[in-house]
């Protein structure tokens, strides 16, 4: 048995991190998408037009500026447009251009085959079982967070 004690799960989950992001950026970089998690947004706003970038900062959690500077390269790639919001002049409202919708199809394949190398030697259920358990830490780690607010 592994003691947890032992074995740094947070620099663990870090360093993987790290490895995926920089695979993810590689992948990505004919698209012109990849450096600061633009994926994550790009996906976001894809699958929910018209959200704000506080609604994403605050679904994903990454921090303000990195989702500020992440929409701003977005959008001088031309993969989404932001109009003004009707009810906050202080917000806008996201929308993905045609060639995100175009894209997304394309970008959900390389994620998803990133995701296959990754897993190749686990069986099918030990993959269900590392989902669900990092789905625990994350949990843990998001109520660790709001008890300390």
């Amino acid at each position: 048995m592994v003691n947890p004690e032992q074995v740094p799960i947070g620099k663990l989950i870090s360093q993987f991190y790290r490895l995926h992001q920089k695979i993810i950026a590689k992948e990505l970089v004919p698209y012109d998408v990849g450096l600061g998690g633009q994926h994550f947004f790009l996906k976001m706003i894809v699958s929910k037009p018209g959200i704000t970038q506080d609604q994403m900062t605050s679904e994903i959690k990454f921090d303000k500026a990195t989702t500020a500077r992440s929409v701003k390269l977005l959008e001088e790639s031309g993969y989404i447009e932001r109009k003004a919001d009707p009810k906050d002049r202080r917000s806008s409202l996201l929308y993905p251009t045609a060639k995100a919708l175009e894209f997304a199809p394309v970008l959900q394949e390389i994620l998803s085959e990133i995701n296959r190398k990754f897993t190749a030697d686990l069986t099918e259920e030990e993959t269900d079982q590392l989902v669900r358990l990092l789905q625990k830490i994350s949990k843990n780690a998001s109520d660790i967070l709001e008890g300390e607010s």
